[in-house]
């Protein structure tokens, strides 16, 4: 069984800045994509970047130049750094991955995020 778990997430003040960690653990091979996505209430989830097993990296308009996306492939993590936090960015912030076993991906049970004075 596959885990996905984060941390990292709390409450911030605009301008601040957050990092978001993501562990994987359990029987994974060949991981893929490894991405982080949010949700905020009656909105549909979507995608805040995403890094490729090679590195290239993919992100949201609307956090490009302020998040940085990494991974460490030793310890099947991904990482999101966040700076000048702007209340918009208040969500819940899901990792999630991919597997050539498992089109839909795994995803992680979410950590909050607020960005508030």
């Amino acid at each position: 069984q596959v885990q996905l778990v984060e941390s990292g997430g709390g409450l911030v003040q605009p301008g601040g800045s957050l990092r978001l960690s993501c562990a994987a653990s359990g029987r994974i091979f060949g991981i893929k994509d490894m991405g982080w996505y949010r949700q905020v209430p009656e909105k549909e989830r979507e995608l805040v970047a995403v890094i490729r097993s090679g590195g290239a990296t993919n992100y949201a308009d609307s956090v490009r130049g302020r998040f940085t996306i990494s991974r460490d492939n030793a310890k099947n993590s991904v990482y999101l750094q966040m700076n000048s936090l702007k209340p918009d960015d208040s969500a819940v912030y899901f990792c999630h991955l991919t597997t050539p076993g498992n089109i839909g991906g795994y995803w992680g049970q979410g950590t909050q995020v607020t960005v508030s004075s």
